[in-house]
């Protein structure tokens, strides 16, 4: 069946179909381009046709439709991923989720939602009755919820509730399966962790529960320092301090503050690491007393809500590789500031230091989004390894392989081989699959 009779079929349903080419390769990419390597894998994969289905009902017609024709179907939030998540590398269909954008359900802690829904949008009408998201990625003006759960696995909020996928974070998900005779079903539990960070491989999710934080006004943070291991530290002692409550420690090495962020060039100073935080405001006066401490200074303080988010996580890469392109990442576990300290010494100034403190397993830790300064896929690959050869995970942003890209279950394969069993969800992501068949 041609794309264009696919295309008729589509829209005689009522569904919205994308077919202007520079639209279709628009909604067909995310920021792979963070990655060399990745840039080049993917520069020219693109989508027939994209569709924006409004309903659950939509969805199904979609999935029926790809089914009987075998054509492959990706799925797309805002777009926001940076290792190719949603590009679809055999074509087929894009299915963007922003239509599906409702709040289905909003009470004291607890949200229910359609996936394409906008997190800001979210956030702002769970913050007017005292409560929030537990975490957000630092593109939460434009990510949507789905596409977080989906190909998300932390962020800012992340130093209190861990990982999206710890028990209690979110707590169902409703999805349609690409069977036959697509049908729609409900994880709760454990079960939901088949779905989350799968890339959309084995379900479409259409509806998402998930459990909410009480808001504060959040004060935001920055503080300077002369030695980065003295802000490491810093970072480390106000992510252990039980009665802070925070939202986001974010550890800046130099010359990443000073020489990227213009925007907060009053509050910086050439040659000094930094800290950017936001906590509470009863927090602020143990805040200062940790400052003193670790020799650092405070040269920033307002309340003002996601105002420092976008300079940390991976707006830090965005605004870097505005200036210097040649600069790329990693995502690192370190665990300890030995192993911070040890990484550091060794690579400084080819890799430059920016941590995340997370909560892990009940304890914070060190993780981080480290720039790179690249020279060859070889020369990263020798960071790399040297870092998990010393004791630091790296969760590879330069595949599109799930599990190249960190780990999965055996239970996310069993899924798709039920709910997906001609391998039509965004095929070519999960390599157990394209192992299997």
């Amino acid at each position: 069946m041609s794309i264009e009779s696919i295309e008729q079929e589509l829209a005689s349903s009522g569904i919205e179909v994308i077919s202007n080419p520079a639209l279709v390769e628009k909604l067909s990419l995310d920021y792979y381009h963070f990655s060399p390597i990745l840039k080049e894998q993917l520069e020219n994969k693109k989508a027939d046709l994209v569709v924006k289905p409004k309903n659950e009902a939509q969805v199904l017609q979609v999935a029926k439709l790809c089914v009987k024709h075998k054509i492959p179907l990706t799925i797309r939030g805002s777009g926001t991923g940076n290792y190719g998540q949603c590009i679809p590398l055999e074509g087929g269909i894009v299915l963007d989720t922003t239509n599906l954008n409702k709040i289905i359900s909003l009470e004291s802690g607890l949200a229910r939602v359609e996936a394409g829904i906008k997190m800001i949008a979210l956030d702002r009408e769970a913050q007017k009755i005292g409560w929030e998201l537990r975490m957000v990625p630092s593109t939460y003006h434009s990510a949507t919820l789905g596409g977080f759960i989906g190909g998300g696995s932390v962020g800012a909020g992340s130093i209190t509730y861990g990982l999206i996928k710890d028990p209690g974070n979110v707590l169902a998900l409703r999805l349609i399966s690409m069977e036959d005779e697509p049908k729609v079903l409900e994880l709760r539990g454990q079960d939901i962790n088949k779905v989350m960070h799968a890339y959309g491989t084995n379900g479409i999710i259409t509806e998402l529960e998930v459990a909410l934080a009480p808001a504060y006004a959040w004060l935001e943070v920055i503080v300077v320092f002369t030695d980065f291991m003295q802000a490491a530290k810093f970072g480390q002692a106000i992510s252990d301090a039980d009665g802070i409550v925070k939202k986001l420690v974010t550890i800046l090495g130099d010359p990443i503050a000073s020489d990227y962020f213009h925007a907060l060039e009053p509050y910086l100073a050439k040659g000094c690491s930094c800290a950017l935080l936001i906590i509470a405001p009863t927090a602020i006066e143990a805040t200062k007393e940790i400052v003193k401490e670790y020799q650092g200074q405070i040269s920033y303080r307002k309340s003002e809500p996601a105002k420092l988010l976008e300079f940390t996580w991976n707006h830090t890469t965005l605004l870097a590789r505005s200036i210097d392109p040649g600069i790329t990442y990693l995502q690192a576990f370190y665990y300890d500031l030995e192993k911070v300290e040890h990484l550091y010494r060794k690579f400084q100034p080819e890799v430059m230091m920016h941590l995340e403190f997370i909560r892990l397993n009940g304890r914070a830790i060190p993780t981080g989004i480290p720039l790179v300064r690249y020279s060859t896929a070889e020369r990263l690959n020798q960071i790399i390894e040297y870092h998990q050869a010393h004791g630091a995970s790296i969760a590879n942003p330069h595949t599109y392989i799930i599990e190249e890209g960190g780990t999965i279950e055996p239970e996310q394969l069993i899924l798709k081989q039920k709910l997906d069993p001609y391998g039509l969800l965004n095929p070519g992501k999960m390599r157990a699959w394209s192992q299997k068949v």
